[in-house]
């Protein structure tokens, strides 16, 4: 395991803040398209952002890449351990969620599953730069985020997933590990 990935697990097992995890962010290499394809398990970083253990807490499992038209931005897993694709757009991104409690929100995604569930692809790949690099964005079709990549290493991502409509000045930080390829 080399060094950055260490840092990397290093920062998964504790608290960061936003200009730690920036700096970590800065520091790493662009990803290209190519790079992307297949599926990744995803991990949520600790740096205090408000949506921060909700996708974990929903079953959120990861994201899956198939062309640059071609994404899926929220892979879930049910409880059985099958995969299902979920449509962004009916997740609301401004709701008070630090007063829900967690336990209720996988709960809740297993009733709401039939309508939130789709098999469309939500989202697409693009060169972006961000932060003075340009590498693999995720530009959602229907909500304003786009998810920025950095390589960790041929199969582990450092993200932020930057959303204009949020009202918090926090970026969300995220990994991506990747489970097999296209």
């Amino acid at each position: 395991m080399n060094f950055t990935k260490q840092r990397l697990n290093q920062m998964l097992n504790r608290f960061c803040s936003q200009e730690e995890s920036f700096s970590f962010f800065d520091e790493l290499d662009s990803v290209d398209m190519q790079e992307m394809w297949g599926l990744w398990k995803g991990e949520e970083l600790n740096t205090g952002h408000p949506l921060e253990g909700l996708l974990t807490a929903s079953g959120w499992y990861g994201k899956e890449f198939l062309d640059p038209e071609n994404v899926h931005p929220l892979v879930f897993e049910k409880k059985n351990g099958n995969r299902y694709i979920v449509n962004p757009l009916l997740i609301p991104m401004n709701l008070p969620f630090q007063n829900i409690p967690t336990s209720m929100i996988r709960p809740a995604m297993t009733i709401m599953r039939p309508i939130l569930q789709t098999r469309k692809s939500a989202a697409r790949l693009r060169h972006i730069e961000y932060r003075g690099k340009q590498s693999a964005s995720m530009v959602y079709d229907q909500k304003d985020i786009i998810d920025v990549f950095r390589k960790v290493d041929d199969d582990t991502l450092f993200a932020i997933m930057d959303i204009k409509s949020l009202d918090s000045d926090l970026t969300y930080f995220f990994v991506l590990n990747r489970v097999d390829t296209h």
